[in-house]
């Protein structure tokens, strides 16, 4: 008998694009998900011939020898994400949604690919993925009053708040149960209103970024800044929302947020929401750098990088 793997991000994107592609095409299925920055994930699974597999919001660069080895085994696959994917394999077996462009993410083209029949979870993931103005566009159709976007942006960043963690003892809920309750409500109103976890959720994202916004600047100029959190689990699940948040406040200006641990540094970068490109290029100088052009990272810069990693930021969004 065959086997479903669901392969996917743990972050609002990955769990918002599965969430769309299931409430559409229900079915039972392995779940392979991880923290945020877990995405070697298809090394995790041996598919067999017959099986499918369906890659959700994980870069295929990280993962194209394991890909490659599960289809050659004779499993198919679908791949959707949009981050850098490097050299896509040529397989008949193989059916890739790839797009990198910066006002994307891989909820929206699961709404593409289902011609928005569960449009509201695609928006709830855009602004997740600090996309406020793609969420805005897609649910225009949706008529949904400002109250009701600012519901569903909260809900989407408090998602994409859980998936931040060194591993999933730093985050409130694994990414896969989070899912799983996720996934009983069709209607997004209907988790806000009624699901305790929106409320734990909530609370710890409200106090662990009153603790990051007592934090002064690193370096701060007119086109970039970084700021160093400590090494602790708040700071670590409190990262990439309060990048986005300081991308929204000076949406002409780049920013990192750099993340104590044992050896250097974990890094969140956001490109300039005014010309959000960049990102990606410049973590991609660094070993275990990657992301897409508007918000990217890299999971260890040892700690002798520090000052090669504020110039080359300061190259890259350089002074108009």
């Amino acid at each position: 008998m065959a086997v479903f793997y669901d392969v996917f991000n743990g972050d609002a994107d990955g769990i918002c694009a599965l969430h769309q592609l299931r409430l559409a095409e229900p079915r039972a299925s392995v779940l392979v998900t991880g923290v945020k920055r877990d995405i070697a994930l298809l090394g995790r699974i041996e598919a067999q011939a017959g099986d499918e597999i369906t890659v959700l919001d994980v870069s295929l660069a990280h993962n194209a020898a394991a890909l490659c080895k599960q289809l050659e085994r004779g499993a198919s696959c679908r791949y959707f994400d949009h981050h850098f994917p490097g050299e896509i394999p040529a397989h008949p077996n193989l059916t890739t949604f790839i797009d990198t462009a910066p006002d994307v993410c891989t909820s929206l083209l699961v709404d593409r690919y289902l011609d928005g029949r569960q449009r509201i979870w695609a928006v709830v993931a855009a602004f997740g993925d600090n996309l406020a103005t793609s969420a805005r566009k897609a649910a225009a159709v949706l008529e949904l009053n400002e109250p009701r976007l600012a519901q569903l942006q909260e809900l989407g960043e408090c998602i994409n708040y859980n998936a931040y963690g060194d591993s999933v003892d730093d985050l409130y809920y694994e990414p896969a149960d989070l899912y799983q309750t996720l996934h009983r409500y069709a209607d997004p109103f209907e988790f806000i209103s009624g699901e305790p976890v929106f409320d734990i959720l909530r609370n710890g994202c409200t106090d662990d970024l009153y603790r990051a916004g007592e934090l002064k600047p690193e370096m701060e100029t007119g086109h970039c800044a970084v700021f160093v959190l400590p090494d602790a689990a708040w700071s670590r699940r409190v990262s990439g929302l309060f990048a986005n948040r300081l991308a929204q406040q000076h949406p002409r200006r780049a920013h990192a947020v750099l993340t104590v641990q044992p050896g250097g540094f974990v890094v969140s970068v956001r490109a300039p929401l005014a010309d959000p490109r960049g990102a990606d290029e410049l973590c991609l100088r660094f070993e275990s750098g990657g992301g897409r052009a508007g918000a990217a990272g890299i999971n260890l810069l040892p700690e002798p990088a520090f000052d090669r990693f504020v110039a080359a930021l300061m190259e890259r969004y350089p002074a108009e």
